[in-house]
């Protein structure tokens, strides 16, 4: 009896000793988890941007194995046993998640959580409703790197199987836009002896420095047509931008800048796509642009540093930075709130009218709570007049300010490529998520 009472008190020790420390392991993390979901859901910073997780409660069984799958950090966290989307903003549609859950809980899915995404309609060659004319990367929900220069690769593959242009005055195939998927499908076209010509509105400086992150994270090595893998996992923009150089240098790819495509018409099985400065004939056409459209710059000296962008995804790496957003929109002041709620970032917040309008409740609420607490410094009737290398120059009521600077976040509105598309004839359809 001693000796049964005695195995019962040690299993009984046992049991406690391993699921005391667990339990408050778990509860530790997910209160971290929450407070972290409260953190971005008070900056906007939960919903997500472009293509993300979508879990099934009912399947989810909390093992936390998709946590540890991302290669992002916290963009998923588990409250009350379920994986939940805490920071839809960092996400960029990696996918691991969705493999690496063992119940397939997990879908990946366009737009935020709770609205729906105008989407192009494409089948499995990427052809939309539009014969002959083929939309790629981001624009077609895939917004990761990798996915990218994949469908660049798969999208000419399949061209490359189609009757060729007739005549000598058209190209077998113009590519629109200079980023990852473009350039890859010019590489393709190249090697595959296409005729071929890459449009982009800006330069391919302006394409890879705007890129909304302070680093580029390839979960694995991808290879390109006519140089080979590219083998880094993580690089800064200024080192992708030398990249690019390097193999646009190497191979000579054909690409136009500063030729904004205005218009694009179909007809005798031709393309005929008006620019800013020319009129180019083409058999067919990839439309490799990006989901945010075209943002509205502000046109001062400096802008094109690789400091400045148009759009924020992690506010979480940046730290102890001297930052500048400039806006009244919701965008930009959901930004300063995320970025002032990093660790030890100084945050000026710049708009050029005396008051907000038209911005949601809830972020004038949080936003009057920042300035009040000196968390981030409003000026309002303020405009940029110079970004320098590590300062920014402002014309205030009182004058010229100048203020330490590390990065500028600009949210002045754009042209969203939805209308563009419409106009050309591209048919949509909405996905709800």
């Amino acid at each position: 009896m001693n000796e049964t009472l005695i195995t019962i008190v040690i299993t009984v020790v046992l049991i406690l000793v391993t699921v005391i420390p667990y339990t408050r392991k778990f509860r530790k993390k997910e209160e971290k988890a929450r407070e972290k979901f409260k953190k971005m859901k008070v900056s906007g910073l939960d919903e997500a941007l472009t293509m993300h997780p979508h879990i099934d409660a009912n399947l989810c069984i909390g093992c936390g194995v998709c946590l540890r799958a991302c290669p992002e950090g916290e963009v998923l966290g588990l409250i009350e046993g379920k994986a939940v989307l805490i920071h839809g903003a960092k996400c960029v549609g990696h996918g691991l998640c969705a493999e690496a859950c063992p119940v397939g809980g997990i879908e990946l899915m366009m737009a935020k959580p709770g609205r729906s995404a105008d989407l192009p309609i494409i089948d499995g060659n990427f052809e939309t409703t539009v014969k002959g004319m083929f939309i790629v990367g981001e624009l077609g929900g895939m917004g990761l790197i990798k996915n990218a220069i994949s469908q660049g690769k798969k999208v000419i593959e399949h061209i490359s199987t189609l009757p060729s242009a007739s005549r000598d005055d058209m190209v077998d195939v113009a590519i629109i836009g200079a980023g990852p998927s473009g350039l890859t499908a010019g590489l393709s076209a190249q090697e595959k002896n296409l005729r071929y010509l890459i449009l982009e509105q800006g330069d391919i400086g302006g394409t890879i420095l705007q890129y909304p992150r302070a680093k580029i994270v390839m979960t694995n090595p991808v290879e390109l047509p006519l140089w080979g893998k590219l083998k880094f996992t993580e690089a800064s923009k200024e080192q992708l931008l030398e990249l690019w150089n390097a193999i646009i240098e190497k191979t000579k790819l054909k690409i136009s800048t500063n030729e904004k495509v205005n218009n694009i018409q179909f007809a005798d099985s031709e393309f005929t796509l008006t620019t800013t400065t020319k009129q180019v004939k083409a058999r067919y056409v990839v439309l490799a642009l990006g989901r945010r459209g075209t943002p509205r710059k502000l046109g001062v000296p400096g802008e094109e540093r690789s400091k400045v962008t148009y759009r924020l995804i992690d506010a979480a790496t940046y730290n102890k930075d001297h930052i500048l957003v400039v806006g009244g929109g919701d965008s930009a002041i959901e930004a300063a709130i995320g970025l002032a709620s990093q660790n030890n970032n100084i945050v000026t917040l710049s708009y050029r009218k005396n008051e907000f309008s038209r911005i949601k409740e809830r972020n004038k609420n949080h936003i009057e709570d920042f300035v009040s607490r000196k968390k981030i410094t409003l000026i309002f009737n303020s405009d940029v007049k110079e970004i320098r290398e590590d300062s920014v120059l402002l014309l205030t009521q009182n004058g010229e300010q100048e203020l330490k600077n590390s990065y500028v976040f600009i949210f002045a509105g754009g042209e969203l490529p939805n209308e563009f598309l419409k106009k050309i004839g591209i048919q949509m359809h909405t996905q709800m998520v």
